[in-house]
């Protein structure tokens, strides 16, 4: 029981209390700011905090975490940029309500989803962190090249047009993600010589590119064309709207526990594959999905906030990251004299409980922070067009160069956002490039270890995956993924069944 009080030390402090408000309000704008990550917001706090105690240091980072997974939705409903990579799916069916001038709404309900996903992982870090960590442990590099794949697959239900374009769009983004030095071997990929390349590709400059700057070049053509008002009357979504939606915020939610406890992975993997289950399982949404669907709104923000939990449950049990900004806060304990793993839950249980209480707080200020201002700032979206396209290319440029200070990145994201343009202009969809990019390095790295393990006999590779439940599952649905998107699927269960049941 005393370890347990140590959930309610942040609320006996004000400072703690005060320090964790300050990060989660921070992180919400970091977050919505195309470029400025997370992940570059926690590392720079380490070389501020390093002499702080550890409580209040744990504070305010674990609120910029909560705010930043969450801030990332708010230019991707207004202007379709994503602030971060796990917001690319709520762009997919948020902008569209932006532009009938529900942005308020949208806003809304993202806020109050966010909310509950991430209470759902905090709660499973705080019950279940032992059992959820042990099935992390037993994914074998095999396994993360299927999820990688399998992900991969989610381009078919991305793209809402030509399965066959979706696919082309998620190739050419693991094409992209491949460009640069082989990490195993340093030689070039992809580089054409051209030292430029040879650091690869930012798949931040990539995903600025293609959904700011092409954004902007598509309203270049309406320029005259006066904004929708935004409806605000109704921002809090009603409690009908909740019920309607819970099975499904509780199936996605427990989608980002998983994927957020897996290593390597995250919110950005874990919104998608949420976005792609609630395309299959959703029969009759009131509006087309990447139409302002309210199930592409709830199932991405559920998943990429409960990912936030899981990422927590192989740091504190097992001291392995489950994300980058995990990783930045070993680093942060270890600063502190502080062992993340096993022997932290003995020797230091009451720190274990204190996060889960941080948290807990973090993710109530949210709630609070995330449903005030709306009326300010879906003015952005009323703005004119003469005032809002500019306002576009500044922030794309602003967030491209932040990355790393590189001007080239800058002349990427142009590239990509002029390239992007033109995709859409063809049917192309957007979603499956970045996808493509993001998995590239979990696939290529994985493919590499699983086949090296198996001393680079395919063989061996393969009976392995028939050997071990978990491969053989991941394996299998990887195969009936792919045969469900074929025509040949399509035209079988016409055949089989009639034109009704397709």
């Amino acid at each position: 029981m005393e370890t347990l009080l140590a959930i309610f030390t942040i609320f006996t402090q004000p400072q703690l209390l005060l320090l964790v408000g300050i990060g989660t309000f921070a992180g919400i704008y970091i977050g919505a700011i195309p470029g400025l990550s997370v992940t570059m917001a926690v590392s720079i706090l380490i070389s501020f905090t390093f002499s702080w105690d550890v409580y209040p240091a744990i504070s305010l980072m674990v609120g910029i975490y909560m705010g930043g997974v969450y801030g990332g939705s708010r230019t991707a409903i207004l202007l379709n940029i994503p602030g971060a990579p796990s917001a690319i799916a709520t762009a997919m069916d948020g902008y569209p309500m932006a532009k009938r001038g529900e942005a308020g709404q949208a806003i809304g309900v993202t806020t109050v989803m966010s909310f509950f996903g991430g209470f759902i992982g905090i709660l499973v870090l705080a019950l279940a962190a032992p059992f959820v960590s042990d099935f992390a442990l037993t994914f074998q590099p095999r396994d993360y090249m299927l999820l990688a794949i399998l992900g991969i697959l989610l381009v078919g239900s991305l793209s809402s047009g030509s399965l066959v374009k979706g696919i082309f769009a998620g190739a050419f983004g693991i094409a992209i993600g491949s460009v640069g030095r082989d990490p195993l071997t340093f030689t070039e990929r992809l580089t054409f010589d051209l030292q430029i390349m040879q650091g690869g590709i930012s798949f931040i400059a990539v995903m600025i590119g293609m959904f700011g700057v092409s954004e902007a070049l598509l309203q270049l053509q309406n320029v005259d064309k006066v904004a929708v008002r935004q409806k605000i009357s109704k921002i809090v979504p009603s409690f009908a709207t909740m019920r309607k939606h819970l099975p499904l915020s509780l199936q996605t939610s427990t989608i980002g526990v998983i994927i957020g406890a897996l290593p390597g992975t995250g919110g950005d993997i874990a919104a998608l594959m949420a976005y792609d289950h609630a395309k299959r399982v959703t029969k009759n949404p009131e509006r087309p999905f990447g139409e302002g669907a309210m199930e592409g709104l709830v199932a991405p923000e559920t998943a990429n906030n409960a990912a936030v939990g899981g990422a927590f449950i192989p740091m504190m049990t097992l001291g392995i990251p489950g994300d980058a900004v995990t990783a930045i806060m070993i680093g942060a304990l270890f600063i502190h004299g502080l062992n993340p793993g096993p022997m932290l839950m003995i020797d230091q249980p009451d720190m274990f409980w204190f996060i889960v209480g941080a948290l807990m707080t973090a993710n109530v200020f949210m709630l609070i922070f995330g449903l005030t201002g709306i009326r300010i700032f879906t003015k952005i979206v009323e703005m004119p067009r003469s005032i809002i396209i500019p306002l576009i290319f500044l922030l794309s440029i602003v967030g491209a160069y932040a990355v790393n200070n590189a001007i080239s990145d800058v002349y990427w994201m142009l590239g990509f956002g002029v390239l992007g343009f033109f995709m859409r202009h063809y049917g192309y969809p957007l979603g499956p490039v970045i996808l493509g990019v993001i998995l590239s390095r979990l696939l290529d790295d994985n493919w590499r270890r699983a086949i090296i393990s198996e001393r680079e006999d395919l063989g061996r590779f393969f009976e392995g995956i028939i050997t071990s439940p978990l491969s053989l599952t991941l394996f299998t649905a990887v195969i009936l993924i792919f045969v469900s998107q074929t025509p040949l699927w399509s035209a079988a269960k016409i055949r089989l069944f009639g034109k009704a049941s397709t």
